[in-house]
């Protein structure tokens, strides 16, 4: 890659940058220029890679005479036949066994107290996440080498992960720069000619996913690197001037993108700062605390003065005006979500209307209701619910609302498993459904599967009717919820509430969305844990007129279609940038 094709390639970084793992790709893609010669410009004057591969061989035969290399039979001089990708004609390209001695560690026993907390650095797999190595995790004494046969590397070599679960997705490579061992699960290449591990470092892995994809193995627990293959891998080899300049430009490229790293982070801090303060005072009706340093939308412009939120209806301006530049992640939009359920359950997102019925003679009304329906036998009596007390109220809801409990503004009841045995109880037709299976629909029907009329005769079941509002107690699914769309019943794991009379089904929804990290919260046992019933009928309610309860769902609906909206911008965004990344990545190759 020219300077004029980089200088390119950063142009269109600029319209990219914030395409997801585009920096990451962007380094990828540099390795990749770099072990296939489009990196940097070819010299004529360099001395041929036909001399770098004579010092090699003779090197090998040196160290093969006093006996610090085997004499294995050095592989032909050029293996370019074995590349997937071509390189330069006056490059050569060797095997990594005619390259440098390849070798492992092991692990001195931990029985052996003598063997270990020494001086000597000791690497793992663990320890092979930055370019250079020089201080290992875990250290063992000069008779943890010499009695058990390790191999004292000198600065200089290639640290490979050999065998590792992360060989699924990358190939770490570092270089000690201090005398070190390592354990088994590391492969260790010692260069014959030294001053060249860092090319090399370079080649390895800009060849990753050639060796991800040969010589790593598959279908194993853990992942591993087929060593008798392996040990063959060609290698691209430059004259030594270009592998000088390949990997000078490396370097600074490198340090280009941790430069855009580091603006994308900043970038992204700032935006996560305003936003997380924006919904902050939306909840608490306070005023923005962060803004970024410049006094701008993170990756938008600058905030006019009259938008600098001081209460509650500013805040809420400010987030809906700046929304395309303040939200760019789907964790943004859950908030986002979250934060609408607060203000909706809170009297804070419609306003209130002085001509509509209080909801303390809408709670008379209900208590009528419940009245009349025990009499006629339809629901039974219950317990008395605790009354509200000051410990009970979390917010303060407009005073048109009344604190109750959810026991008092429904029918609520839970269902049951007829026993297995007896197949006359299944396959009735009777939807019969399960807590993993409410997904949050307002309109859900049918089931996996069905009871019969006889189970439900015989066993402990609560009819539930179409509009009825269930909520999952049991597991990772607690406080998952669904409003029926017919007639159904459910298993022990599932509660559900026919509401009374001037409770709309579809606002207590809300509610119980809103508050699904309190039912996590007071969840009890470990493998399994479950919410009762008990403690859902006892929670405290904020209830508003029954028109501020419709008002309130339609406004909620209309901002979740634009949550959804977002979503969907931020998908087509992220796959406009891939694309372009693409587009960039492919122009400067070509």
């Amino acid at each position: 890659m020219t300077n004029g094709s980089s200088t390119s390639l950063l142009n269109h970084f600029d319209r990219i940058a914030e395409a997801p793992d585009a920096v990451p790709r962007l380094r990828r893609f540099i390795l990749d220029l770099a072990v296939r010669g489009k990196l940097v410009p070819q010299d004529p004057n360099d001395e041929p890679a036909s001399e770098l591969l004579k010092r090699i061989k003779a090197e090998k035969v040196r160290l093969a005479n006093a006996g610090k290399a085997k004499t294995r039979q050095i592989s032909p001089s050029d293996d370019r036949a074995m590349l997937s990708f071509d390189v330069p004609k006056h490059w050569a390209c060797l095997p990594l066994n005619a390259i440098g001695t390849l070798s492992g560690g092991m692990t001195p026993s931990k029985n052996r107290l003598d063997y270990w907390d020494g001086e000597v650095n000791w690497f793992s797999p663990k320890d092979i996440k930055s370019e250079e190595l020089i201080v290992s995790g875990m250290k063992i004494t000069p008779a943890g080498v010499s009695e058990t046969g390790l191999q004292l590397y000198r600065p200089g070599c290639l640290f490979m992960v050999a065998r590792s679960g992360i060989l699924k997705r990358t190939f770490p490579v570092s270089i000690n720069r201090v005398a070190a061992t390592v354990n088994q699960d590391l492969k260790v290449l010692a260069p014959f000619i030294k001053g060249m591990e860092r090319y090399l470092q370079i080649a390895l892995k800009g060849m990753t996913d050639f060796i991800l994809g040969n010589h790593v193995k598959t279908g194993t627990t853990v992942q591993s690197l087929k060593f008798e293959g392996f040990e063959y891998l060609p290698l691209p080899l430059p004259p030594n001037e270009e592998q000088h300049r390949i990997v000078a430009k490396v370097d600074e490229l490198m340090a280009l993108c941790d430069q855009l790293e580091a603006a994308q982070t900043k970038r992204e801090r700032r935006r996560d700062r305003l936003v997380a303060a924006t919904l902050h005072g939306l909840n608490d009706g306070a005023a923005i605390s962060v803004v970024d340093e410049a006094g701008n939308v993170a990756g938008g412009g600058e905030i006019p003065a009259s938008d600098v939120c001081s209460n509650f209806e500013n805040n809420a301006r400010f987030l809906f005006n700046h929304l395309p530049n303040l939200i760019t992640r789907p964790e943004q939009i859950k908030q986002l979500r979250q934060t609408i359920l607060n203000l909706a359950v809170r009297g804070k997102l419609v306003p209130q209307d002085p001509n509509d019925e209080p909801a303390s003679v809408l709670l008379k009304r209900i208590e009528v209701e419940k009245k009349n329906l025990i009499k006629a036998g339809e629901i039974r009596k219950g317990g008395d619910l605790p009354q509200i007390g000051d410990a009970d109220i979390s917010l303060r809801p407009p005073s048109s609302w009344e604190w109750v409990r959810l026991g008092s503004i429904g029918d609520w009841g839970s269902g049951s498993t007829p026993p297995r045995g007896n197949s006359e109880y299944y396959d009735g037709g009777i939807p019969w459904l399960k807590s993993g299976e409410l997904e949050d629909r307002t309109d859900l029907k049918g089931s996996e599967e069905t009871v019969s009329e006889i189970a439900i005769s015989k066993c402990s079941f609560r009819k539930n009717k179409p509009g009825d509002v269930l909520i999952a107690m049991y597991g990772a699914t607690i406080g998952k919820l669904a409003i029926l769309g017919e007639s159904a019943v459910t298993n022990q794991a599932v509660c559900g509430c026919t509401p009374f009379d001037g409770v709309y089904n579809r606002y207590l929804f809300l509610y119980l969305l809103s508050r699904r990290s309190n039912f996590h919260a007071q969840s009890e046992g470990g493998a399994q844990p479950n919410i009762s019933k008990i403690k859902i009928i006892n929670s405290p309610f904020p209830l508003p007129p029954l028109a501020e309860q419709h008002r309130i769902v339609v406004k909620v609906d209309e901002l979740m279609a634009l949550c959804d909206e977002l979503e969907v911008r931020i998908t087509s965004s992220s796959t406009t940038r891939y694309q372009l990344l693409d587009a960039a990545l492919a122009e400067v190759l070509a």
